[in-house]
């Protein structure tokens, strides 16, 4: 896999299996609460989508959906940011299990 150009865009993956009695509401909180630090990056926030039926493999999370950044520099920029770091715990908090995945688009 290629990395992407330097001042590409890049889109990042995201599947989040959620804590019982409450994960997704201490996400939704920790969403607002990120939302200036995605702002000041660049980071935009795409579509939610709820996984119904997988159809080939197993694939049960509970929310997907892509987050779109300037470039790699502004995602690393982002996730060292003290205002980050500070309400990642909600995050943690949330979420049993998750995926983050790096993508590109395809040339």
């Amino acid at each position: 896999m290629a990395e992407p150009d330097e001042g590409e865009p890049i889109f990042m993956l995201n599947a989040l299996w959620f804590k019982p009695n409450g994960g997704e509401q201490t996400y939704r909180e920790y969403l607002r609460a990120v939302q200036s630090v995605f702002a000041k990056y660049g980071g935009k926030k795409l579509n939610s989508y709820s996984p119904n039926l997988d159809l080939i493999g197993k694939f049960d999370a509970d929310l997907v959906f892509f987050v779109e950044w300037p470039n790699w520099d502004a995602f690393q920029k982002f996730v060292h940011d003290e205002e980050f770091l500070a309400v990642r715990h909600l995050r943690e908090e949330a979420i049993d299990d998750s995926l983050l995945i790096r993508c590109g688009r395809v040339k």
